[in-house]
């Protein structure tokens, strides 16, 4: 029977999990944004013709949506499904679920079953990012938990830069979804060789006494859905839009475009590729400038800056761009940093809102939570596009949301409890 075994007892094999569950969250990375970059050639194949960007934002709004209401969704119900069935057979499980997906995803005949594809991947990318993170707070020594849990945290965008290079590489996009064959592989190997968390055998031993909220911790609960769900907005409505907004600049044979065709190679993917690989490593030196940037300002004014960072920076990328120039390649990097330090920010501060006894809970309920408010607004994408004449003065409307997390945290945000 497979992740039977206790805590692991050696070095190697703390490694060994550590190695497994990063590569998943990695992949995760991978499979939340490959649909995104390969979007204006995905959709028009699905529909057997070429279609406008009006009626591509109200279908690629569907799309991403799907995706956020999965991984919401993933992010809440599996959770449960660790604490009932066990930490490592819940992230085989779920590596598991967003590998086949990707699979199903090459198959796709249309783009209704293209969204099922998508919801299912994102549960699955939800329930890793979770419970990765659970599993290896409790199986590794305490003394390096901090630091190997900010690495794992990094393996996201390193997932992003891989879907930059598939789709630089200019691979065809079902190609491209062949890539959840890896993930599978890696929940075969988790299935069989991960090693239980023993501090997750001990608590189901042990029931749980109810706990109440405190009203500061009621205010925070409130602070911490408030501003994820306003940097979740604010990030997947103009993240996972930004190689299609590249792509609209193309359109009307500017010298990137005409660069790009050559060859036989789709109009657009180098500029989509190297855009998407930079917001990936926008988000690795973001993340990794987190804790320290919180160390030196503290963690109200990082939340500040960082949040000043993203809309400058989006006001800068959309309002100062008509046609595509490579100077876009240098406003989207500085835009990415920033996005970046905000994930990586908000991943150490908002738990920190809440005192041990409910962190867990208060902390999956202020991330998840706010990707319902996420997935309900990318809806709107499509209809902004049309009437607000184009991809970046929708984009720069969605950017506003930085602004309102920044106002939540000048307003309501209270030191970290212990």
């Amino acid at each position: 029977m497979a992740a039977i075994v206790t805590q692991p007892q050696t070095l190697a094999a703390n490694w060994f999990a550590f190695g497994l569950c990063a590569l998943s969250y990695a992949l995760g990375g991978t499979a939340s944004t490959l649909m995104a970059t390969f979007l204006p050639v995905a959709v028009p194949e699905l529909l057997g013709q070429s279609i406008s960007n009006g009626q591509l934002g109200d279908i690629g709004a569907y799309i991403n949506a799907a995706f956020l209401y999965g991984w919401m969704s993933g992010g809440l119900i599996f959770g449960l499904v660790g604490d009932r069935l066990g930490r490592a057979r819940a992230v085989a499980f779920v590596t598991a679920l967003y590998g086949v997906a990707m699979l199903f995803t090459v198959f796709a005949p249309n783009w209704p079953v293209l969204l099922v594809c998508r919801f299912l991947t994102g549960a699955g990318v939800g329930g890793v990012l979770l419970l990765t993170t659970v599993y290896l707070s409790e199986i590794w020594p305490e003394k390096s938990r901090a630091v190997v849990l900010g690495v794992l945290a990094v393996m996201f965008p390193v997932g992003i830069v891989a879907t930059g290079g598939l789709n630089a590489g200019l691979i065809l996009w079902r190609q491209a979804f062949w890539l959840g064959l890896i993930p599978v592989l890696v929940a075969v190997l988790m299935l069989f060789f991960l090693p239980e968390s023993a501090h997750w055998a001990q608590l189901r031993r042990q029931p749980k006494p109810e706990k109440a909220w405190s009203p500061t911790d009621r205010a925070n609960l409130v602070t911490g859905i408030l501003v994820f769900g306003a940097v979740l907005i604010g990030l997947w409505g103009t993240f996972s839009w930004i190689p299609t907004w590249v792509q609209s600049l193309l359109a009307d044979g500017q010298a990137g475009a005409q660069m790009g065709s050559q060859a036989g190679v789709p109009v657009g993917a180098r500029e989509r590729g190297l855009t998407m690989m930079l917001l990936g490593m926008g988000g690795i030196l973001g993340g990794i400038l987190s804790g320290p940037l919180i160390g030196l300002l503290g963690s109200r004014r990082t939340l500040l800056l960082t949040f000043a960072g993203c809309a400058g920076g989006c006001a800068l990328l959309f309002l100062s761009n008509r046609e595509f120039t490579p100077v876009i390649y240098a406003e989207t990097a500085f835009v990415a940093l920033f996005f970046g330090i905000s994930q990586g920010a908000l991943s150490s501060i908002i738990p920190a809102l809440f005192p041990v006894r409910i962190r867990a809970t208060a902390a999956g309920i202020s991330f998840n939570i706010g990707r319902f408010f996420t997935a309900t607004a990318v809806f709107f994408v499509g209809t902004m596009v049309a009437a607000l004449g184009g991809f970046g003065h929708a984009l720069l409307v969605f950017s506003i949301a930085f602004l309102v997390a920044g106002l939540v945290v000048f307003l309501r945000y209270r030191p970290a409890v212990t």
